[in-house]
């Protein structure tokens, strides 16, 4: 496959009003999410909330592709067609979370690395056997007194630059995922600041690797202020604050940000990605969304686990999919929620 192939797959992923759907829980994060509807999460459980997803009529509108943990990416429909199938004849792309997730960083407290390089080459070749084009590798950085530290971020970007050649090696597009953390009580400024020393040890490590920027997607937190921070900020502050840092911070050759929402509540994350988009919509790269809780989380408590559900999980699945598919071009209104199922 060419780089060009690569840089067409990641122009796929952020093409006009589209995003992504991050469905790629480990076994134990999904426990905590349907232990919140008082579900057993048994392997079929898992299953059948993610066939919810993927068999969505129209989802295929508003979301490009779908980010797969490696067990769903074996599992199939309730009608046997492969999960791959099923997302491809939506048009949407398939991808997977390749990263073992992040351990304890040894003899600096209270850092992580995320582990997961080992085997790596040899998993990504049966990852794109099994239909996935595009990959994910997540870093966590966290701020609090003292951290993050240099070499935290150094070692975090180095494996993140080594899990990118290989994905490129493997012809799937890689999406680098350095996550600055939301938690803690530090001001907006704060978050710039050490997003955008983080953003620049990445990506002179992915130069060093030789990363072609133009196959490859940024999934990076937005600028905001630690969730216990005394003042908040609104939608417009969060789109000021993230374009002025991201473009001192991103090369202009990455197709695309999938920004996460990093806890945010659903409406949050839509309407902070929508003030991007409203307020600068000629950026060098495409602002989009790569979602996992602001997109599902309407729709795990409508299915609530039940079979007769299933058809008001996915109204309200879709309904978020819309929204944040208008967010993608500055055109989310909030009256959009009066569309909501039980609004």
């Amino acid at each position: 496959m060419s780089q060009t192939t690569l840089n067409e797959i990641a122009r796929a992923i952020v093409a006009e009003n589209k995003g992504i759907l991050a469905a790629d829980e480990s076994t134990g994060t999904i426990q905590k999410r349907l232990a919140s509807i008082s579900v057993d999460n048994t392997e079929e459980n898992r299953r059948a909330y993610r066939d919810l997803l993927f068999t969505t009529k129209g989802s295929g509108d508003f979301i490009s592709g779908v980010i797969l943990y490696e067990e769903t990416l074996g599992q199939k429909a309730k009608d046997g067609k492969p999960f791959t199938e099923v997302l491809k004849s939506q048009g949407t792309i398939p991808g997977i979370k390749v990263d073992k997730g992040a351990k304890p960083l040894t003899n600096f407290p209270a850092e992580q690395i995320t582990e997961g390089l080992d085997g790596l080459r040899e998993r990504l070749a049966e990852y794109h056997k099994l239909g996935a084009q595009f990959t994910k590798w997540r870093a966590v950085i966290d701020i609090a007194p003292g951290i993050p530290t240099d070499f935290c971020i150094h070692a975090n970007a180095h494996a993140l630059a080594r899990y990118a050649a290989m994905s490129q090696e493997a012809n799937m597009v890689p999406i680098v995922e350095p996550e600055v953390l939301m938690d803690g009580d530090h001001g907006i400024e704060r978050c710039a600041e050490v997003t955008r020393r983080v953003h620049q040890i990445v990506f002179e490590q992915l130069y060093e690797h030789h990363i072609d920027f133009t196959g490859m997607l940024l999934k990076p937190n937005m600028i905001i202020p630690g969730k216990k921070h005394k003042k908040q900020a609104s939608p417009e502050e969060v789109a000021d604050w993230t374009v002025k840092t991201f473009l001192h911070s991103v090369p202009a050759a990455v197709p695309g940000i999938v920004f996460l929402s990093g806890g945010q509540s659903e409406q949050e994350a839509t309407a902070n990605l929508n003030a991007m988009n409203a307020r600068y919509p000629h950026l060098p790269w495409q602002l989009s969304f790569s979602y996992g809780r602001a997109l599902q989380q309407s729709a795990l408590k409508a299915w609530g686990g039940r079979t007769e559900n299933v058809a008001k999980g996915q109204k309200a699945y879709l309904h978020r999919a819309r929204c944040n598919g208008a967010a993608r071009s500055g055109k989310y209104q909030p009256d959009m929620e009066k569309e909501a199922p039980g609004a």
